[in-house]
């Protein structure tokens, strides 16, 4: 379970990398140079073929970072869920020793 667990919880480093690389982009799409390299024919060439396959690029690392958020949301759902299955289990338990000394003392 804890394999599950890390596989599914995001590095908060990823994501302050992804937002400072979005900060130091400039205009993406607008040809080569810009925000640090080519990234292919068509973002080099710029223009409205650029600028469209940018936003098609950035609206992929979107989605992909919702998907993560909602994974992780859903992760931590369980994580409660886990912990106050074994809340009631402990107070069981406390609850079934302290009849037994109970039942020891009279």
């Amino acid at each position: 379970m804890n394999s599950i667990r890390s596989s599914r919880i995001l590095s908060s480093n990823s994501v302050k990398q992804h937002l400072r690389l979005m900060s130091q982009l400039g205009d993406l799409g607008s040809g080569a140079g810009k925000g640090g390299g080519g990234g292919g024919s068509i973002r080099e060439a710029g223009g409205a073929f650029g600028k469209q396959e940018a936003a098609r690029e950035e609206e992929y690392f979107y989605k992909k970072q919702q998907k993560q958020l909602a994974q992780l949301k859903e992760h931590l759902h369980d994580e409660i869920a886990f912990h106050e299955e074994q809340i009631k289990r402990h107070q069981e338990a406390i609850a079934r020793h302290k009849a037994g000394v109970e039942k020891l003392t009279k």
